[in-house]
């Protein structure tokens, strides 16, 4: 099973997975490990919207031969879904893949999974002292 991992906050744990993911690739030692970082929850809901995710199952279940036919899939415009396709090409959570019927572009989801870790503070410990923010 391939798992897509999906970290959101924590900068200083992602700025070690990046760094490890470095080490990583310098020592060939992948893992088929896929992981995706967002730096805060807004980046994350607003990349990874209900929509976005509901594309991403079907193309994943159903495997379209095009752009066009994952768009009736999910019963959506197919411009709104070709825009959502290349988004989700940029974050490196499907591909674009030429070849399809009559030269059609076709999404493919390279995940049977996505986990997702979400770091979400409460409360803002911004002071160096260690007392609370004051609202």
């Amino acid at each position: 099973m391939t798992t897509l991992h999906i970290t959101v906050g924590d900068r200083e744990q992602l700025r070690e997975d990046a760094l490890q993911f470095v080490q990583d690739v310098e020592d060939d030692d992948q893992d088929g490990k896929a992981t995706l970082q967002f730096g805060t929850y807004d980046d994350f809901v607003d990349s990874l919207t209900p929509l976005r995710l509901n594309l991403i199952r079907a193309i994943a279940e159903e495997a379209p031969e095009s752009m066009r036919e994952a768009a009736r899939l999910v019963e959506r415009d197919v411009s709104d879904v070709h825009s959502d396709l290349k988004q989700l090409e940029v974050l490196g959570i499907l591909t674009l893949e030429e070849g399809g019927p009559g030269g059609a572009i076709q999404p493919v989801v390279p995940f049977d999974r996505i986990e997702v870790h979400i770091d979400y503070p409460l409360i803002d410990d911004g002071d160096a002292d260690g007392a609370p923010a004051s609202a």
